[in-house]
């Protein structure tokens, strides 16, 4: 994608991505909406909270596959290479899946570490069982949305997405309606049926781009795994080490003020902002492709993230500020009147980050196009350390709520991790100006 961009094809481009993640966040409020309608909602709220978060654990070394596959197919040689060590990676982390759920680690790590309450941990296990198929099939389909995104087939992913969305939602329908599972189990079930779905779609959809690959000329260097594992490493443990904090975060929220409130709001918060963040997320994807070998549409393409920002900040306040809180907390989520009022502050406290999320967008993918991941993994160390700090002071020693606590930590994390690019980043741009200077002499 060597043309000169308008905003127009910017746009077209990142709309099906934008409406994948959108999709994929509509998942948590529709399956929230649900729970919260069922017997002991609370209980199950927070079972379904904490147990989506741990295979978030367990997800998180494959959810940067697709990038990987965006950035490193360049032919059939290096898409076998990359689907074999993806594979490896997905068998992996399923046997440690199977391996947590073992009672006597469960037991160990759950209750007497994290120290859930008992009848939570309980819902919790139970759900967990359900998301066992749930890190192999992500690793699975991000993989092959990353060579459409690069062979410019956004549309499909999109298309898989929907796919997604529909089964998931009709398995949420007929267990709410016909099974007797607890809410939790409901939410966690149709959550796996919807990615195995999409997985299997997906496979579908990549056949004649695989082909394609099969007839063009090799155009990478016979890439090794010593090549991947160097270039991959440090993206995995970046997402191990974001999505890994969330069980520590359970910790310290299981130990504060109000902490079943906490864990019960929060799914229903988490999934409301993710909407908002979702979108600023797909633009990463975008970065990557669209920036040009020589990187000529860098400014477009960071004028556009600006404006996206504003946007979904705009967005985020009218819920949050605005009466229209309510309408989503009480009558579209389904919370009481007590929990609705409850998750007001902590909404407010962290419907900013949707801006800073598009940013960090930005500064990955720039970072990444160097090929040096290093600083990605210095960024989100920097960003997990801060969170955990954060809802340690504020939980231990000024007794805030759980709810307050986490939502404050999240945001000053995302914030210290986003300094933390810019030299990095500005001396990445710095290098795509010097380039341009030559080319064009």
């Amino acid at each position: 994608m060597n043309q000169t961009l308008t905003y127009k094809k910017i746009f077209y481009f990142w709309l099906p991505l934008a409406a994948t993640w959108l999709m994929m966040a509509v998942e948590g409020p529709f399956l929230s909406a649900l729970i919260a309608r069922m017997p002991d909602a609370k209980f199950n709220l927070a079972a379904y909270g904490v147990a989506f978060s741990l295979a978030l654990v367990f997800e998180s070394p494959v959810i940067m596959m697709m990038s990987a596959s965006a950035s490193l197919v360049k032919d059939y040689k290096s898409y076998l290479k990359l689907k074999k060590f993806n594979l490896y990676l997905c068998g992996i982390l399923t046997a440690a899946l199977i391996v947590f759920l073992v009672p006597a680690v469960f037991q160990f790590l759950v209750i007497k570490v994290i120290s859930l309450p008992k009848n939570v941990a309980e819902l919790t296990y139970h759900s967990l069982f359900f998301l066992i198929p749930w890190p192999a099939m992500i690793g699975y389909r991000r993989f092959y949305q990353g060579v459409m995104i690069r062979s410019n087939q956004t549309k499909k992913v999109a298309a898989g997405t929907l796919i997604r969305l529909f089964s998931m939602s009709a398995a949420g329908f007929l267990l709410y309606n016909f099974s007797g599972f607890t809410g939790s189990s409901v939410g966690a079930a149709a959550l796996a049926i919807g990615v195995t779905s999409e997985a299997i779609v997906t496979k579908f959809m990549i056949i004649k781009t695989v082909k394609n690959l099969k007839n063009q000329n090799d155009l990478s260097e016979n890439l090794s795994f010593k090549e991947i594992l160097n270039f991959y490493f440090p993206l995995a443990l970046t997402s191990f080490l974001s999505l890994g904090v969330q069980p520590i975060l359970t910790f310290f929220i299981s130990s504060s003020r109000m902490a079943v409130e906490s864990l019960a709001v929060l799914p229903v918060i988490n999934s409301l902002i993710f909407i908002f963040r979702s979108i600023g997320l797909s633009y990463q994807e975008v970065m990557i492709t669209l920036i040009g070998e020589k990187k000529i549409n860098y400014k477009i393409l960071r004028d556009f993230a600006f404006y996206l920002a504003v946007f979904l900040v705009a967005l985020s306040f009218s819920i949050g500020f605005t009466p229209l809180s309510s309408i989503w907390f009480i009558k579209i989520s389904g919370l009481s009147i007590e929990l609705a009022d409850f998750a007001l502050a902590p909404y407010k406290i962290i419907a900013f980050i949707p801006a800073l999320t598009v940013l960090i967008s930005v500064q990955r993918a720039v970072i990444m196009i160097s090929k040096n991941t290093k600083p990605i993994t210095g960024a989100t160390l920097i960003e997990a350390c801060g969170i955990i700090l954060c809802i340690f002071i504020m939980v231990r020693i000024f007794d805030f709520s759980g709810a307050v606590a986490a939502t404050t930590a999240i945001i000053l994390g995302r914030f210290a991790a986003n300094i933390y690019y810019i030299p990095f980043f500005n001396k990445t741009v710095q290098g795509f100006t010097n380039f341009n200077k030559i080319i064009s002499r």
